[in-house]
């Protein structure tokens, strides 16, 4: 018997030697790969719950139509 179980012989072993003798690693590596899952089910789930996507932002300005006022009072004057 070696001092570490090897993986691919057995993973479930190894797993649990991992979670006792390296806990910060093994849990990383075991929410990290929770990440990808979310992905795919929490849209479909979101939106069975009834919560809808925002509307999209602008990304730009509507521009009027028409001729612009006369700004005055805002030291727009010209005074010689």
């Amino acid at each position: 018997m070696s001092t570490s179980p090897r993986f691919w012989a057995t993973p479930i072993r190894y797993l649990r030697w991992a979670s006792r003798e390296r806990p910060a690693y093994f849990w990383s590596v075991a929410i990290g790969a929770c990440g990808p899952l979310t992905l795919a089910i929490v849209p479909p789930v979101r939106r069975w719950l009834g919560d809808e996507d925002a509307p999209p932002i602008p990304l730009t300005y509507p521009v009027p139509t028409g001729p612009r006022k006369k700004l005055t009072g805002y030291g727009d004057e010209t005074e010689p």
